[in-house]
């Protein structure tokens, strides 16, 4: 009997896939986009695709593939893939949620402290010898006590929400509905409320049409002038033009970014502003938390063949 053939794209570690999926029949690609160049009649064999990447996964990249059956996004958010051309192919499309919330939670916290203290020029004024001649740098901004606004309290933002709780900030969050928190916490109906009532914007929503430049031109303008947002999702979510203006202008303090709207060719404008901590979109990258997304999204295709229960579905 035939091995099931699965198509493997992205950019894994060595032996990190075949490891975790031996009894398969492999196929590595780089990228989605390159899906052409393998032979047809191979390619017409591949029942799951193990998905690591950002081009978009639709449905002339499904077409091209007539027999597959489930496709296992490694990462939680799965915006690159078209998931309503899935389901109406009956393919079966699931993710890695839960594994990386607390190392993503970790990041938008440190990049916060990075920003209110001026680690990353303090580091330079030490390194440059100006400690030395010029004496103690500027100072820095204080952290805790502050207001926490988190845009999308969903499994990463509760997280957050969790850490900020220690650096004594107040509360405050916006989503569909009023979710199950402790005493205190403070729910608004709108984003803009929402940015009113903060110090840091911390956007902690879904990537995808549904939420595009949901924190809009209007929401940015309704932050006071001290306010910093800060970004783990994905770049899509904010008006990157608005920030970049806002930021530019001074209208905000500062902003404490992973992600961009063009990754990896971020706006150049970014790179100019003294009010800002950038980061290469690593909130998951960590040994230990990419190891166990690769985990979770190679146990969704041994479940799928096995014919158990997906452990993570998306539909």
């Amino acid at each position: 009997m035939a091995l099931p053939v699965i198509l493997v794209v992205g950019n894994y570690g060595d032996g990190e896939i075949t490891a975790l999926l031996p009894g398969f029949d492999l196929i590595a690609l780089a990228s989605i986009a390159d899906i052409s160049s393998i032979e047809p009649s191979r390619r017409a064999a591949i029942a799951a695709v193990a998905y690591r990447g950002h081009h978009p996964f639709g449905s002339a990249e499904m077409d091209a593939l007539p027999g597959l059956k489930i496709i296992a996004n490694y990462g939680v958010g799965y915006d690159a893939i078209d998931v309503a051309a899935a389901s109406a192919r009956g393919v079966r499309v699931t993710n890695t949620p839960d594994v990386l919330n607390e190392d993503v939670a970790d990041l938008a916290i440190g990049m916060l402290l990075s920003l209110n203290r001026n680690m990353a020029a303090n580091a330079e004024w030490l390194a440059r010898g100006d400690w030395t001649t010029k004496g103690d740098p500027p100072l820095a901004r204080k952290f805790s006590g502050g207001r926490a606004g988190i845009m999308g309290l969903g499994r990463i933002g509760r997280e957050i929400a969790d850490r900020l709780v220690a650096f004594k900030m107040e509360i405050h969050y916006h989503s569909r509905s009023p979710k199950d928190t402790p005493e205190g916490w403070v729910w608004h109906a709108t984003p803009q409320g929402l940015a009113a009532h903060c110090d840091y914007l911390i956007v902690a929503l879904v990537g995808g049409a549904e939420t595009r430049n949901y924190v809009s031109r209007d929401v940015i303008a309704a932050l006071g002038a001290d306010s910093v947002i800060a970004n783990i999702s994905r770049g899509s979510t904010i008006d990157e033009m608005a920030m970049l203006e806002a930021l530019e202008s001074g209208r905000i303090r500062g902003a404490a970014l992973d992600v961009f709207e063009c990754e990896p060719q971020l706006n150049p404008r970014f790179l100019a502003l003294p009010n800002v901590v950038l980061q290469p979109h690593q909130g998951s990258a960590t040994i230990e938390t990419r190891k166990d997304m690769a985990a979770l999204q190679c146990a969704n295709v041994r479940a799928y063949f096995a014919g158990g229960a997906l452990l993570s579905p998306v539909n």
